[in-house]
């Protein structure tokens, strides 16, 4: 079956190792929008940080953000959809996390990404590439203020414990009414039940009547696995997690030699 969508994720897939989009990969991208194919930025970005790739890699439809809790158009701004965590679900998570893990620093990602409430204290562990915001403009909220609200997405840190076993020790609180993963950033992510890129693209795509099995997916990182996997054609770069190479149906070259436009260029020759 032909491809008709191409969602990839950008940091550690699509962009190289100064997070810019090559001029080989910008010309596949172009190659393969001129042959009638949808491209589809999967990010757990929010919007401030894709506007910065947007340009870059000629995207202006489509895009995922929040590893899929929000789908918007790039040039009308229209929103498909978003998906918030329940106040009470991240009430309860914190709450327990903190009786587990003292010293877990929380943050609020919402109202559609633009809005960054960060508990006082996140900002002296973070540095700008993290959230693509600069420290200072991160602000220092009560624990209270930042779990007042829904969170598309809810940023969990502690400085002294690794991504793996901080998702080993969320996932172990027994707790409903959530989705946590890590994107390969100091962080890891809590979503709503449910929400994962794959969750996210299976939506757009239905919304857009597109199969799974015309879909190519490019991925790198353990937030990308479900999406690999659902995908028609899922495509690890070599400098992929173990979990992310298990669910790919391939691996292309590492994002910092041309992996992802390797593959396009392959697909549009056999056009």
């Amino acid at each position: 079956m032909p491809v008709r969508l191409i969602a990839t994720d950008l940091d550690g897939t699509l962009l190289d190792a100064d997070l810019a989009v090559s001029a080989r990969t910008r010309a596949a991208l172009d190659a393969a929008r001129e042959a009638g194919i949808e491209v589809v930025p999967v990010t757990a970005r929010q919007p401030i940080g894709l506007a910065q790739i947007a340009d870059m890699a000629g995207f202006t439809g489509w895009a995922l953000c929040g590893n899929g809790a929000r789908a918007y158009h790039l040039s009308t701004g229209e929103t498909l959809f978003e998906a918030y965590l329940s106040v009470a679900a991240q009430t309860a998570l914190a709450e327990a996390l903190l009786e587990v893990a003292p010293g877990s620093l929380f943050v609020s990602v919402r109202r559609g990404g633009e809005d960054f409430v960060a508990q006082a204290g996140y900002a002296d562990v973070a540095e700008f590439n993290d959230h693509k915001r600069h420290p200072s403009q991160m602000g220092e909220a009560t624990l209270a203020d930042v779990l007042a609200e829904p969170s598309l997405k809810l940023v969990v840190r502690h400085p002294e414990v690794d991504n793996d076993e901080l998702v080993g020790t969320i996932r172990g609180l027994g707790l409903p009414g959530f989705e946590v993963t890590h994107s390969g950033a100091p962080f890891v992510e809590v979503l709503a039940e449910g929400v994962s890129k794959a969750w996210g693209l299976a939506r757009l795509c239905t919304h857009r009547g597109i199969e799974p099995a015309e879909v190519l997916a490019f991925g790198d990182a353990p937030n990308d696995a479900e999406m690999l996997a659902w995908a028609g054609r899922g495509v690890a770069v070599a400098n992929a997690a173990p979990v992310t190479m298990a669910a790919a149906d391939e691996v292309t070259a590492a994002n910092t030699a041309d992996g992802v436009a390797s593959v396009i260029e392959d697909v549009l020759a056999r056009v």
